[in-house]
């Protein structure tokens, strides 16, 4: 998603920007860090919230600038994240611990 953004905002062409870079590491370092792991649902209908603010609204940014996008241009990655946020699973079995 961060591609497809950097691309039509930023005009980047097989690459990302230094910014659009950043956003990427963080996100990633986040990922990581994920007490839900494999098991997670979508980071917007999480109950822990681990993106710091400023990070948090350029990912929103991401998110709704290149979320329409992805159904044409990514359409079974744009499916496996709709069926993530239907997933609260992980979620219940983490808090009965």
């Amino acid at each position: 998603m961060i591609n497809i953004y950097c691309h039509g905002k930023h005009g980047t062409r097989g690459g990302l920007c230094a910014e659009c870079g950043e956003v990427l590491n963080y996100a990633n370092k986040r990922l990581e860090k994920c007490p839900f792991q494999e098991g997670k649902t979508t980071c917007g209908k999480c109950l822990i919230h681990c993106y710091k603010p400023a990070m948090k609204e350029k990912i929103r940014t991401v998110m709704q600038y290149a979320g329409p996008r992805m159904i044409s241009r990514h359409p079974i990655l744009a499916l496996f994240h709709l069926i993530d946020g239907f997933r609260k699973e992980a979620i219940r079995t983490m808090l009965r611990r």
